[in-house]
């Protein structure tokens, strides 16, 4: 080593880290695949082109955009990464409050890249902990350099350089570190010199005093032998040349092991001195530390106030987001959507759908005028087409049902126990029947309504009709004629609109509208809507949605009361009676609580609502019987 070599450990980690050519961190590799990512709660799961690389894991929207940079990417070396409970596909990355919710395509590919995470940090952290305290380790000058000619003068005048290198720069250098801010560290790496350095002149310092008390003893014994073989008074000579004693009893140098130079070659006085230099720069920097631990109180007592208060309102701020949270009615990320697993209980369930629903009642509101100002127009088959049963595949189901519904639908249920009075509201009556299936509500609805200036022909056919289902029908999103049996019987596949957190729902039902004649002249006519759910290959259950199952009944008679004298009848003298059923399997896992209280909101309103349009499209028109 040169004289000024020196041990340092303060470069940063990218310097040290091997890489190979491409720059690619040495034993790491590369992973890139196909994996879904949970985008939001409009459009859920999406595959996105995802890499790991380099200890950060990045995702593109498809593998051929990956020239164009990702569209985002964690550092994974504080990532947090949790394999799903219950979906064994699925893996949750955490970052701070950046979360990647992803599935692979089976669990084998979900161990691959969790394996591959775990890796590229396992990899990072242990370079990271091959780093050290910043410091130096002074290395003595060679023999040519000192002024010293024995090797115990080379150790010691190596002791000396060092203390000479802590003690002169303690008013440059450590008043400098001070002010960086390293300076107790500096110096507690200054003492740990000082007690090497120490050590070994205690050693030193130790053969000397044994080398000492060895050279007494001997020259004790020796001398006991020359008082017993020289009695006579006069000098004597040994033959090693040294005299012991004289005539005149003065003593002379007894032997040469008994001179200090002779015991081990070692300079007591010059150990003595670095001794002394030693134990002086050990109380110099004890006292340096003392000084820098004082001046340093204030200003720790200063930051730890500071922390203190910023963790009080971090504190104050996290409850409040969290109670803030508690009330919003989005949540985010797919463990919040409607399942067995959801993380959102029953009260948050249904805050978030009846949220949902105010916000699509307000923009009907706004659009509904301007669909009423729409004039549709879909020419009226005459009555005898609704009279016949039909001859398509499902006339027999349909007369089925219909006959149901005449038998069962129109009986009165005001004074059967099964069925509860839930909503009253004028001529309006709403009764429910609660049933369970597998957890799955099941209730059965029934409403009667009294609707005066319609015909029971017209509020069918505007049910019925497809033209006009988008003025009057707010939770459908989309629909399609998948079939047209006959004049009086189509097959429709609708898309409801999604209410968050609860799953989006879809129905393929036949939908088929008669007119049933009165048995007697004094009974009127009546009109009916059923509608059933039936399947159908152009329109199978995707994943997409939830397919419900539906079996519904509208069903109408109109009540003419006579006219004044020689008038013609007119809108103020009909009324229609309606009575409407409905048995929905809504499937999935919406809490049943929830179920029971949006049916009990959203029935009444539609009827209402319908109702309503019915009387503003007639208005003004001819009657239709």
């Amino acid at each position: 080593m040169s004289d000024n070599q020196s041990w340092n450990s303060s470069g940063s980690e990218e310097d040290a880290e091997p890489r190979d050519e491409s720059g690619h961190l040495v034993g790491m590799v590369d992973l890139s695949g196909v994996l879904s990512k949970w985008t939001n709660y409009i459009h859920g799961w999406q595959d996105r082109w995802v890499v790991l690389k380099n200890n950060t894991l990045s995702y593109y929207k498809s593998q051929d955009e990956t020239e164009y940079g990702c569209r985002g990417s964690l550092c994974l070396s504080k990532a947090v990464i949790t394999p799903h409970e219950f979906d064994e596909c699925r893996l949750d990355i955490s970052v701070n409050d950046s979360v990647w919710y992803l599935r692979a395509q089976d669990p084998e590919h979900r161990h691959q890249w969790i394996d591959s995470v775990e890796l590229h940090r396992t990899i990072r952290e242990g370079r990271r902990e091959k780093g050290g305290i910043q410091g130096t380790i002074f290395i003595p000058p060679p023999l040519a350099d000192s002024g010293y000619g024995s090797e115990s003068s080379l150790r010691r005048h190596g002791s000396m350089l060092s203390l000479t290198s802590a003690t002169s720069g303690f008013s440059a250098t450590s008043t400098s570190s001070f002010k960086k801010g390293h300076s107790l560290r500096e110096k507690l790496a200054e003492m740990e010199t000082f007690r090497d350095i120490l050590c070994r002149q205690v050693d030193t310092l130790q053969k000397y005093f044994d080398g000492c008390s060895d050279a007494v003893s001997k020259d004790e014994l020796q001398r006991d032998k020359i008082v017993e073989d020289d009695e006579d008074d006069f000098p004597n000579t040994r033959t090693d040349g040294e005299f012991l004693h004289n005539n005149h009893g003065s003593k002379e140098k007894l032997f040469q092991t008994v001179s200090p130079k002779g015991i081990n070659g070692i300079d007591f006085k010059g150990e003595a001195i670095t001794f002394k230099a030693t134990t002086a720069g050990i109380l110099a920097t004890l006292s340096h530390c003392i000084d820098l631990m004082v001046k340093r109180e204030d200003s720790w007592q200063k930051r730890v106030d500071k922390e203190m208060e910023k963790r009080r309102r971090i504190e104050d701020g996290y409850k409040s987001a969290l109670n803030e949270l508690k009330k919003k009615s989005h949540f985010g990320g797919p463990d919040y959507e409607e399942g067995p697993n959801s993380l959102i209980n029953e009260d948050e369930f249904f805050d978030a759908v009846e949220a949902a629903l105010d916000r699509q009642d307000k923009i009907e509101e706004q659009s509904h005028t301007e669909k009423i100002r729409i004039q549709r127009h879909s020419p009226v088959p005459p009555g005898d087409v609704y009279s016949s049963i039909g001859t398509h595949r499902f006339s027999n189901k349909v007369e089925e049902m219909v006959q149901n519904h005449m038998t069962y639908s129109l009986q009165d249920v005001g004074g059967d126990a099964n069925w509860q009075l839930v909503v009253e509201e004028g001529e309006m009556k709403v009764y429910r029947r609660e049933v369970e299936e597998n957890g799955i509500v099941l209730d059965p609805l029934k409403a009667t309504h009294s609707v005066k200036g319609v015909t029971g022909h017209e509020v069918c056919h505007y049910f019925w009709d497809t033209t006009y289902r988008n003025d009057w029908e707010t939770t459908i999103e989309n629909f399609n004629v998948v079939e047209t049996l006959s004049a009086n019987a189509t097959i429709v596949y609708q898309t409801h609109k999604r209410v968050w957190p609860a799953s989006q729902r879809d129905v393929l039902y036949l939908s088929a509208m008669r007119k049933i004649l009165a048995n007697n002249e004094n009974d009127p006519d009546t009109w009916l809507v059923c509608n059933f759910s039936v399947d159908h290959d152009d329109a199978q259950p995707s994943s997409r949605c939830v397919r419900a199952k539906i079996n519904i009944g509208m069903i109408c008679q109109t009540l003419v009361s006579p006219p004044e004298g020689d008038k013609e009848i007119s809108r103020d003298n009909i009324l229609c009676k309606i009575t409407y059923v409905a048995n929905v399997n809504p499937g999935g896992w919406a809490p049943a609580s929830v179920l029971r209280a949006v049916a009990k909101r959203e029935y009444p309103k539609f009827l209402k609502r319908f109702t309503s349009y019915v009387q503003e499209k007639t208005a003004g028109k001819p009657i239709l019987f």
